[in-house]
């Protein structure tokens, strides 16, 4: 199995790839550079784990991810799976500081139009998506294997930095563990290309006011290297996609 982590800084891929081992680095279209695992990741040959650090937001995680995934296809050498992976922000108390998310749902959570009776998603305008399922089997043999927690990963382009907006967020999606602001990019793009999608956050700070003296953002990329580790062993007992169409996020009146 082929499987390409993308990530939105250096930091983060290099996390990833210090879970794989070596790698070489390769030039793609648009001035990326791809980290090559120089051997299979873990024990097992048929699993090989590349990295790719795209830049912040959806839409440059959308653009390098389908920039890989294109360039993959076109060698004829696809990925069969794509893992937005890194840190963000955990939702008190479901996921703590130093913990990992599995994303049951890679929701994007202000993806819609503000309105005098509250926020409205785009899918009940009429148009677009909002959420993409990951496969529930994968998600639980992954999760099992790293001791992550599972729940929404909600993807934000601006990033929550008060506790009214933390609050906002949580009534409007129950069960939300985490925010970052890649998932739903990367998501986006692997079902362009039909090809299988996780999210993976180690928590580096909570979802809420800013206060950089609580981040723990080495503990937070350690954490993401250790769960990378266990990624080949969950891949093997894990099933494929299962496509589906989610349900909208509830709307806040």
């Amino acid at each position: 199995m082929r499987v390409l982590a993308v990530t939105a800084v250096a930091a983060e891929r290099d996390a990833v790839c210090a879970a794989a081992g070596p790698h070489d680095t390769s030039a793609l279209p648009g001035g990326y550079a791809l980290r090559r695992a120089v051997r299979p990741a873990g024990p097992h040959p048929a699993a090989t784990l590349d990295a790719l650090a795209v830049g912040v937001g959806p839409a440059a995680a959308a653009a390098g991810t389908a920039t890989a995934l294109t360039a993959a296809a076109l060698a004829g050498e696809p990925y069969d799976l794509v893992v937005s992976a890194g840190i963000g922000g955990g939702f008190a108390p479901g996921a703590p500081l130093g913990s990992v998310v599995v994303a049951d749902a890679i929701v994007a959570a202000d993806l819609g139009a503000e309105t005098p009776e509250g926020f409205v998603p785009v899918t009940e305008l009429g148009f677009g998506t909002v959420a993409h399922r990951p496969d529930p089997a994968l998600v639980k043999a992954v999760a099992s294997a790293c001791g992550a927690a599972t729940g929404a990963v909600l993807t934000v382009s601006t990033v929550t930095g008060s506790a009214a907006r933390a609050a906002e967020l949580a009534a409007r999606h129950p069960g939300a563990l985490a925010e970052a602001m890649e998932g739903f990019g990367v998501a986006e793009a692997a079902a362009a290309h039909g090809v299988a999608v996780l999210e993976i956050r180690a928590v580096s700070n909570g979802v809420g006011p800013r206060d950089r003296a609580s981040w723990r953002i080495g503990e937070a990329l350690a954490a993401l290297t250790e769960a990378f580790r266990t990624l080949p062993d969950a891949l093997l007992t894990g099933s494929g996609p299962v496509p589906e169409e989610p349900p909208s996020p509830r709307r806040t009146p």
